[in-house]
């Protein structure tokens, strides 16, 4: 009778046991909390991000690279800054590149031809052509007619270079022709020409004239806004870090980014 009488106490306290468990599980799924990660905190984005960059877009996307890795520990990017039809030539020659953020549709889409994007280009800044030269315009320049003068040396984007490809469309337009000294693959380049003295002046982006305004003034000419540049921004294909690729990207279109571009002189789309 005593063996009976404790193996029945047994029974019930393993049952009552039992019991409390099934009211702890119901409880949490009523809430419906789920279990907390053992480390504490959401994983985010890591490891590297190749982006493959307009040259015009250096002092914006390096403040946008850090602020990132800021807001992204365990990430870094790292930046290729070219002509957006250099870049493009990269990309569908298989170099490992992550993002591509174009000056130019036309160069986008030398790009997307390929194949070699993940979705589709999203356009997210534009900017326009000013006249750029030495602090206190010494040859007086006050339009585009004014570099053809005797003695005034100008420097230009080549032609496949979207700065190059705005400036054609603006000489156009005011049907003014010119010989520049020289050609140059990107618009920094261009505007190296300038801060080093090796030229009067230079059709470069708004942007790069800001840029550098210690060494430089951007003259202004109406022409320009016959040939404003769209900067699309995309993830590629074989991404190495899509995961990454897809959180930069997101980044320079969220109000943070849009506010270090709008800082640097680029336009809304």
């Amino acid at each position: 009778m005593r063996r009976a009488f404790l193996a029945g106490l047994v029974a019930v306290t393993v049952g009552l046991t039992g019991l409390a468990g099934c009211g702890d599980d119901s409880t949490s799924d009523t809430n419906n909390q789920p279990a907390a990660p053992t480390s504490g905190a959401a994983p985010g984005v890591t490891g590297t991000i190749n982006v493959f960059a307009a040259a015009s877009l250096t002092e914006s996307f390096n403040k946008i690279g850090k602020d990132f890795e800021a807001a992204n520990p365990g990430s870094k990017v790292t930046f290729n800054y070219a002509g957006s039809s250099a870049l493009a030539t990269q990309i569908n020659q298989g170099a490992p590149a992550d993002v591509f953020a174009s000056a130019a549709p036309a160069n986008m889409k030398t790009v997307t031809d390929a194949g070699n994007n993940s979705g589709d280009p999203t356009t997210f800044v534009k900017n326009q052509l000013v006249i750029a030269v030495p602090k206190g315009n010494p040859k007086g320049v006050k339009g585009l007619a004014d570099l053809t003068k005797p003695g005034v040396k100008v420097a230009l984007c080549a032609e496949q270079v979207p700065c190059g490809a705005a400036a054609k469309t603006a000489l156009t337009a005011a049907n003014v022709k010119l010989t520049p000294v020289t050609l140059e693959q990107d618009v920094k380049s261009a505007l190296s020409k300038v801060t080093l003295g090796e030229v009067d002046a230079a059709l470069v982006y708004r942007t790069d004239a800001k840029a550098a305004a210690a060494n430089v003034e951007g003259v202004e000419f109406a022409e320009s806004a016959g040939a404003i540049n769209n900067y699309p921004i995309v993830v590629l294909k074989n991404a190495p870090n899509a995961a990454g690729a897809k959180a930069f990207v997101a980044y320079v279109l969220s109000d943070k980014g849009k506010a270090v571009l709008a800082d640097a002189g680029f336009q809304a789309p």
